[in-house]
């Protein structure tokens, strides 16, 4: 008889609040690629990553914003453990070198959002349109800061430009196919990570926080951003699969070992969620708040976004 996963497993996969257990997590996935893997780069990595979420990394604020939030790292960063894992099962083999590069990608990908003490006005959220250019700067001065050999810190520039809504990465020049191979990984895992949220609709009220901070978007209210992010999924789901040469599908060969069941879990979890967002709109916007229910992400939003903006 065909094994099927609980609902209680398949909801452990997005549960991803505490950081050790998902370090703990995504660390076995990577030892199913290399069993012998060096951690000893990307766990201080994550160790500093969550020091600049925390403000007790030197010379930096706490990150402020609501939505580019730890969970949304967390959800990255197993995302990208079970894409990465799924790769190597579909023949596409990664050096050990290529997964660090990979790894250090998805923890630091939205960096960007950080402040330096004197930056303190705002979330950080008015980086949007240029977090992607000030993460790449972090990132690089943060590898050759720590020692670690260039070549982990010469391919940033080009994988973490893939996870920039604003960037076609047909224009981007990549030195080489693997470098861009590791930056559709990198962007895949980002888009597919968040949207797989369980939390992912009410979450876009804190999106919507950020937007209009960075006056980006010329979103209207939180209902214009709910519905256009119908149309937003389309887009996306075209990107994976062209732009993104569809990489995300082999998160399958990852479930298929690990659960014995050859689904994507992350694309029925995005399914789901983008079935229920339909069934949000379709309704009067009156009633939009009230379908809203998990995390306690519209009570954490009061007094932060108003009642003409969310009715």
């Amino acid at each position: 008889m065909k094994y099927h996963p609980t609902f209680s497993e398949i909801n452990s996969l997005f549960a991803n609040d505490n950081p050790e257990e998902v370090w703990v997590k995504a660390s076995e996935i990577v030892m199913r690629i290399n069993p012998s893997y060096d951690f000893s780069i990307s766990r201080t990595c994550f160790n500093d990553i969550l020091r600049l979420f925390r403000g007790e990394y030197p010379g930096y604020c706490s990150i402020k914003t609501l939505y580019h939030d730890l969970r949304h790292m967390l959800d990255v960063l197993m995302c990208t453990a079970r894409l990465m894992h799924g790769m190597h099962l579909s023949g596409t083999r990664l050096t050990d070198d290529e997964i660090t590069i990979i790894l250090i990608a998805a923890m630091m990908h939205d960096v960007g959002y950080a402040q330096q003490f004197g930056e303190d006005s705002g979330t950080g959220a008015q980086y949007t349109r240029s977090h992607v250019s000030r993460g790449i700067k972090f990132v690089q001065s943060y590898i050759i800061g720590k020692g670690y050999e260039p070549k982990l810190a010469t391919p940033m520039e080009f994988i973490l430009r893939c996870t920039d809504p604003a960037v076609d990465i047909s224009e981007i020049n990549f030195p080489d196919k693997r470098t861009e191979l590791i930056g559709m990984i990198v962007g895949s895992a980002d888009l597919t990570g968040q949207m797989a949220d369980r939390t992912y609709l009410e979450k876009l009220l804190f999106l919507y926080l950020e937007f209009k901070e960075a006056h980006f978007g010329g979103y209207q209210n939180v209902h214009d951003l709910l519905n256009k992010t119908r149309y937003f999924y389309v887009a996306t789901r075209k990107k994976l699969d062209e732009n993104y040469s569809g990489v995300y599908t082999k998160l399958a060969f990852h479930f298929k070992d690990w659960f014995g069941v050859e689904n994507n879990y992350y694309l029925e979890a995005i399914e789901k969620n983008m079935a229920y967002l339909a069934t949000i709109t379709a309704l009067n916007k009156a009633e939009h708040r009230s379908m809203l229910k998990r995390g306690g992400i519209v009570k954490k939003s009061e007094g932060l976004i108003s009642y003409d903006e969310l009715a």
